[in-house]
């Protein structure tokens, strides 16, 4: 399921970073995946969230990110989540302005679905 809509909130599914069908990048941040690279990763996740919020509430123009939970998959000794994290914030702020400004947890996991180093959910309304 996408999503699911509770009262006025809309809370989307966890999106990983793909573009085309094609998932852009496997593995573990701080072994396998560099902090750049996490960051360019998050922005897609953050970029398929978006369509999926855009899909739920109908207009780019309507949606408004209320929180926003970043899983990066990292190694025990990875400390920049946040840092990952700041990427999909930043994207989601340009794109939608004060509309965009979010609540927001970046949490380190051992795995992800698919081996995905991100993935990204979001709780949303309409405006």
């Amino acid at each position: 399921m996408p999503h699911r809509t509770v009262g006025s909130a809309i809370h989307l599914s966890g999106q990983l970073p793909y573009r085309d069908g094609e998932l852009l990048g496997q593995g573990v941040v701080g072994r396998d995946v560099e902090l750049e690279a996490a960051q360019e990763l998050a922005r897609h996740a953050a970029l398929n969230a978006l369509a999926a919020a855009v899909q739920a509430v109908g207009d780019l123009d309507r949606v408004r990110i209320v929180q926003m939970l970043v899983f990066v998959a990292s190694t025990p000794d990875f400390g920049e989540q946040s840092q990952v994290a700041n990427a999909a914030s930043e994207l989601l702020i340009e794109v939608l302005g004060e509309n965009g400004r979010h609540a927001r947890t970046a949490i380190g996991v051992a795995g992800l679905p698919l081996n995905s180093p991100v993935e990204i959910q979001i709780i949303c309304t309409a405006v």
